[in-house]
């Protein structure tokens, strides 16, 4: 027991699953959480307050942890694992309660929906189940994203004619045969796989599919499996919840991106009168801190108070950087600042033959300037597209004058020797 309590103290405090196993190795229980730690801690307490929970205790040999990068990523996988264990103390899921499964119809165009049933009465030929799923809102809300990128029909029975999910863009109309058996059927195909926690698997369809489908010059077939990948990102990172994708829509349309955007990196200046000049770069992943892609500069080429060469600076030496390694670029960048530190940055860009979309965001009236465009666009303060871009700008200037802050005590007590 006490290598087992040092072993809690290690875990991870991220969203995840935590798998406890017996003496023999075998799956004892299966749980969720959003804090794997701090959940796993709280079996261990002198006092539970739950017979079974101390019970369980008692049986655990070994901890087991899967981390992911959302709750809800973490709810699908839940499920498939205790399906495919059936862990003795998973009781809870099995002691009358009617958790909700996700069903799917076997049909020529399966019907998908959540149901509490009475399982003996669902556990037929005619439909597979998914689930239980201890959280009903949660698992609407992963279906409903999961809708978003496969779409499927809910009308039970099947509708004679196209309703609103079609203009919706959430059924591709399968009623009057909008939609092909096999392009449905893979639809369903990709569901499935999400609801196994195969991503992996997903991932490698998909970008196959894609490859395919660019080597046909389906450019068009091509850009619709590159945004279903960019999707499941989303889903898998930690947009669990829907506001994302709201704010990423929202903005998509204000600035006239070709698609959502998904990974965002903001650039930041902070100075005092030109002293200890430092650039400050952030990203955000499906509307997130990424913070292992934070980067900080110490501004080399430019004496005196010039934010717009220094906007240059930081820009050029973040993308050559990126440009040497072959990694991937971010879907949007954004410049803390007006027109002058757009036109810096978009001027380094060019010079790397770079693409990128750009925009810069000017503090007092919270205006948005994008290259080619001579007015500002100004959009509505409670609009969830620009509290996407305040955020991460103000998360920008928190980094950058953090460092700041950080080199200016190491001026004054003498450290810093440059």
């Amino acid at each position: 027991m006490t290598n087992l309590k040092t072993k809690v103290r290690e875990l991870p405090v991220t969203s995840g699953v935590y798998i406890y196993k017996d003496a023999t190795g075998t799956v004892v229980y299966v749980g969720k959480a959003v804090n794997i730690r701090k959940r796993v801690e709280s079996y261990f307490r002198t006092n539970t307050g739950s017979l079974k929970t101390d019970l369980l205790v008692t049986h655990i040999a070994d901890i087991e942890t899967i981390q992911t990068s959302s709750e809800a990523e973490a709810l699908l996988l839940e499920a498939s694992l205790i399906k495919k264990h059936q862990p003795k103390y998973n009781i809870e899921l099995k002691d009358g309660k009617t958790y909700p499964y996700i069903r799917i119809t076997k049909e020529e165009y399966p019907l998908v929906s959540v149901v509490r049933p009475d399982t003996r009465k669902h556990k037929d030929s005619k439909c597979e189940l998914y689930g239980p799923y201890v959280n009903p809102t949660l698992i609407r809300e992963a279906l409903t994203i999961i809708r978003k990128i496969f779409a499927f029909r809910t009308c039970d029975p099947f509708a004679d004619k196209l309703c609103l999910y079609y203009d919706m863009g959430l059924c591709q109309g399968p009623c009057e045969g909008k939609i092909s058996k096999e392009e449905y059927q893979r639809n369903i195909r990709n569901v499935k796989l999400i609801l196994e926690g195969r991503k992996d698997d997903l991932y490698r369809n998909l970008r196959i599919e894609m490859e395919e489908s660019a080597r046909q010059k389906d450019f068009e077939g091509a850009a619709k499996l590159r945004d279903q990948i960019r999707a499941i990102g989303a889903l898998y990172s930690g947009t669990g919840d829907i506001n994302y994708f709201k704010e990423a829509e929202q903005l998509q349309r204000a600035i006239n991106l070709e698609h959502s955007p998904m990974r965002l990196e903001c650039f930041d200046i902070s100075n005092i009168m030109g002293n200890q000049s430092v650039g400050s770069m952030v990203s955000f992943l499906n509307g997130k801190p990424d913070k292992s892609n934070y980067r900080r500069f110490r501004i080399k080429t430019v004496e005196g108070i010039d934010d717009f060469q220094m906007i240059a600076e930081v820009v050029r030496r973040r993308y050559t950087r990126l440009q040497k390694e072959g990694a991937t670029y971010p879907d949007l960048i954004v410049i803390d600042g007006g027109k002058g530190q757009l036109g810096a940055a978009l001027t380094e860009l060019k010079k790397l033959n770079l693409t990128i979309p750009i925009v810069s965001l000017a503090k007092q009236e919270e205006e948005i300037f994008v290259p080619g465009k001579r007015n500002s666009i100004k959009m509505s303060h409670d609009s969830l597209g620009l509290k996407l871009l305040m955020r991460l700008r103000d998360e920008a200037h928190r980094f950058g004058l953090k460092y700041h802050t950080l080199l200016r005590g190491k001026k004054f007590l003498g450290l810093d020797k440059s």
